[in-house]
């Protein structure tokens, strides 16, 4: 298929040499190529580069960079910072940005589906859904809806990428640039049929120092106490923990004591308070 749209794509990988080469494969098997891919290996003690360096020897769309972090696996600012290291490595000209992760298997349509939907609707961000393997089977990983772009697959069109900021080094990352970007009127688009394969269950990869993190998550988005008690509950149950439940109002709580920055202005946040409760009232009462 021809690439009339420019998808530029930043890979952060933190020692994936179980996984990466998969992920790169299904990259270079797509029906529509990545102009651009920027692999940035962040701060990996195992054999990922020299798999990375295979790649870039035989695909010149592919290029490699290195970032020196923290070997702590945290969600949100490690990430983040690996890929606007990669990012620095692109210029302007794309039409997509994505930030994909090295533990997920692509189907070879993937960008082919996702563009064609993009040119029927204004897509601020697209993506297919995560599928994880539990008894030989590939199950939909439920930590999340359908409906919900996950932080791993996305694209972003250019516009609603600037509209939005670009990606917040913060924990709740993912789910700031999706509320932004409703903000901001844009579509979320999500292909229920694009199964991509996640080799690595979310949180997985977490250090336990990051326990806390999904409260001062909540509070930054100014979700508000309510609504976090609302969010927890229902996370803690998919993820069957009620400490999980616990950790995320003490992350909270600690947020809000020690001053936590807002990743959103105050009228952004009675906008995202508005779609929670929306989405809450709608879950209870039915309706559409």
């Amino acid at each position: 298929m021809q690439n009339d749209k420019k998808i530029y794509l930043v890979v952060p990988a933190y020692n994936e040499e179980a996984n990466i080469r998969k992920m790169l494969q299904s990259l270079v098997n797509q029906t529509y190529l990545p102009k651009k891919v920027v692999v940035v290996n962040d701060n990996s003690t195992d054999g990922t580069q020299k798999i990375i360096d295979e790649f870039c020897e035989n695909y010149s769309f592919i290029t490699s960079v290195t970032s020196q972090s923290s070997d702590k696996s945290l969600p949100g600012k490690k990430i983040i910072n690996a890929f606007y290291k990669g990012f620095k490595q692109l210029d302007d000209a794309y039409d997509f940005i994505g930030k994909f992760d090295a533990d997920i298997i692509l189907p070879a349509t993937y960008f082919e589906r996702l563009i064609a939907i993009s040119k029927n609707k204004k897509c601020g961000m697209l993506s297919g859904v995560l599928y994880i393997k539990k008894q030989n089977k590939w199950i939909f990983e439920d930590i999340s809806n359908k409906k919900k772009v996950r932080g791993g697959v996305k694209l972003y069109s250019k516009n609603c990428f600037k509209d939005i900021g670009g990606l917040k080094n913060a924990m709740g990352w993912d789910t700031v640039d999706e509320l932004l970007a409703k903000y901001y009127g844009w579509n979320i688009c999500v292909d229920t049929n694009l199964h991509v394969k996640h080799l690595k269950p979310t949180g997985a990869k977490y250090d336990k120092s990051a326990k806390y993190k999904q409260g001062e998550a909540f509070y930054a988005l100014r979700y508000g106490f309510i609504i976090t008690v609302i969010a927890a509950a229902k996370l803690a149950f998919k993820k069957k923990s009620f400490m999980f439940f616990i950790y995320t109002l003490i992350g909270f709580l600690n947020a809000k004591k020690n001053g936590v920055s807002y990743l959103v202005t105050n009228e952004q946040g009675k906008f995202i308070r508005k779609l929670r409760w929306d989405g809450i009232k709608k879950k209870v009462f039915g309706g559409t």
